[in-house]
Formats: C-alpha cells, structure tokens, sequence
C-alpha cells in the first residue's frame, strides 16, 4: 500500500513533467501556474522515493552478500547501516504522503487584535505585532502595514498586516486563537500581575483565482483617516472602506495617503477574508469526523500563555512550554511552531493509520 502510492505519485509527477513543457500549456497562464504548482509540490517526495528505491536495492545486493565466504561479518554490518537509512527514510515518506495543506504555501494576512484587559491589553498585542514581524524579519519575508489603529500609548486596537513569503502560512497557522499574558502592568502600583488577552487570526492571502469578485457586489467608501499622520490626516478622504455586499463582510484600509493605493490594500484583504470565510465553514462541517490536535484556529480558543514573573511561555494545545519569553517575542518562534507542526503530523498519522 505504502509503495503503491509512492509510484501513484511518482507516475502523477511524470505526467506534469511532460504537461509544464506542453506549448498548449505554457500558452494557457493559469494552467502552467496551477500544474507548475503541483510539479513543484511533488518534487520532493519522488526524489525521496527515487532514493528509497535506490536503497532497496542495495539492501538486496548485500543480503546476497550474507552467503559469500569471508564476506557475511562485512555485509552485516553493512546491512544494518542500511535498514536504519531505511527506516528514516520511511518516516519521512510517510509524513509526506500525508495530504498537504493546499494553502501552505501562501503569503498570509495576520490580524491582531487587543482584548481583554483595556491599555494592557492593547500593550500586549503591540508585544505581538512586534514579535510577528521580528518572526517574517528573521525568515527573511517581506512585511506590509494594511491597517492599524494604534491607543496612541504604545498599544494597538487593532493591527493587520501582510506577511509575504513561501511557506508563511505553513508555518504561522498555528497562532490563530486567544493569546494571554500575565505580567505586572506598567501602570499598576501595587505590582499585581494582572492577566489580558489578545487574539490573532491567520488568514492565507486570497488570489485572484481563488476568489473571483464582481464590482457591483463591492460597496465602497472613502473616509478621512484618524491618528498620527501628518497634514495628510483628517482633510484627505484617503481612507477606504469596502463591504462585501452578498457576504456582509467588511474591511477598511487607511495606511497609505493614496486613496488608490488603500483601495489595492483592501481589495487584497477582502478576497482574503471571504477565503477564510469559506474555509471556516468547510472546517466546520469537518469537526464531527476530525479535530486537529493544535486546533480548529477559532479566535475564542486559549491557545497560549506568555507569564512574565517565571519567563514562561506555554501552548496550551500540546502541552509545550519553553522558560525563554524574551527570545520568543524577539520573534524566536520555530521551536514553538516546530512542536506544533510535529505534533499535528503526529495526530494526521494517528487518524491515517
């Protein structure tokens, strides 16, 4: 069964090799993208198979070693050397041949948003913004402000941003949920640890292809934008405001001067919200049958505390806590995310067997 779907693979990976040097295909744009995607995606699990068939067959000719003269202590020691890169090499087939996340590869839009705990809260979720962005820093992505609006303290509301990189949101989907801190607020007198919340969403930017929008079904609004920013600032209707009209959504952009510029921005994030809107209702109908280990992604859910008196930092869904919270809002976060991917491979594995 396990070689049986590993050849289906291979025979699949074949066949877009021949269609992404198609001229009928290179000529078709949206199909050279759509089958260059899936060539790409498979890539690496046919030259791991190609590999693994290779070993087979060096395990075959060393068994048959086993009988020669003055050749079994060799081939023994040879042979295990071989079954341990086999059994490696058969776990990490098997993890790939779990069905991928067709959205892993897209660049995300992040929300953060204050919650509980009035001007602290809005503080911690400045904590977060910045550690997301120390996060896309260090990976290398490029970052974009769409909308912010800041308590003017050094807090936010409200902060939403583009995240543009391969893989970002393979690796930042996890962090959709309730996040909460306890720590001694900058205005607290007594030195009480107080307890706030911020939530964050992840949502995969929506392309073009994946939702298509009619103009007539776009509700658009200029407005003039509030806070720091200039001349600029409450004389120029710059700011935008659409609202998706057969799904109600709605999303305001107010970044950039350019009216026109924040009209883009906003296009970008409504396709995107109306993406995960769907994809929520899809995971929905799904929670009967299966119930990912690290989580459905739902805002409401407490998926981690970050407790400054002990430097802690504990994911709530797995179990995970690390004893280094500075280094991980200094946007250290690959062994947090690293178990959580682990653990959700584990749970896929789990339900496949």
């Amino acid at each position: 069964m396990f070689l049986d779907k590993l050849a289906g693979v291979e025979k699949r990976y074949c066949e877009l090799e021949k269609l992404v040097s198609d001229p009928k295909v290179i000529a078709d744009r949206e199909l050279f993208s759509k089958y260059s995607r899936e060539f790409s995606g498979l890539k690496e699990i046919v030259g791991k198979y190609r590999a693994y068939q290779q070993l087979l067959k060096e395990i075959d000719a060393t068994e048959s070693m086993l009988d020669e003269e003055g050749m079994k202590e060799l081939a023994e020691v040879e042979l295990d050397g071989l079954k341990t890169k086999k059994d490696g090499l058969t776990r990490e087939l098997e993890v790939l041949l779990l069905p991928k996340d067709p959205l892993d590869d897209k660049n995300i839009i992040m929300e953060v948003r204050a919650g509980t705990g009035g001007e602290e809260a809005a503080l911690f979720a400045g904590d977060l913004l910045r550690m997301y962005l120390r996060y896309a820093e260090r990976k290398g992505w490029q970052t974009e402000m769409l909308d912010v609006n800041d308590t003017g303290l050094g807090g936010y509301k409200e902060a939403v941003f583009n995240i543009i990189g391969k893989g970002a949101y393979s690796r930042l989907k996890y962090e959709s949920g309730t996040h909460r801190v306890q720590r001694v607020p900058r205005t607290e007198a007594s030195g009480r640890i107080h307890t706030s919340a911020a939530t964050v969403a992840v949502l995969p930017e929506a392309d073009e292809v994946d939702v298509k929008l009619d103009e007539k079904d776009i509700k658009f609004e200029a407005f003039r934008s509030g806070g720091a920013g200039g001349q600029n600032v409450n004389k120029v209707s710059s700011a935008v405001r659409l609202t998706h009209l057969p799904t109600g959504v709605v999303v305001e952009c107010r970044e950039e001067r350019s009216q026109l510029q924040n009209r883009v921005k906003a296009m970008k994030l409504l396709r995107s919200r109306i993406l995960e809107t769907e994809n929520e209702k899809q995971r929905k109908d799904r929670e009967s049958t299966r119930k990912i280990m690290v989580g459905s992604g739902d805002r409401s859910e407490k998926i981690r505390t970050y407790n400054f008196p002990q430097s802690r930092v504990t994911d709530h869904r797995i179990g995970f806590t690390v004893h280094q919270l500075d280094r991980v809002l200094d946007g250290e976060l690959d062994e947090i995310i690293d178990a959580l991917a682990t653990a959700d491979r584990a749970a896929k594995m789990a339900k496949a067997a």
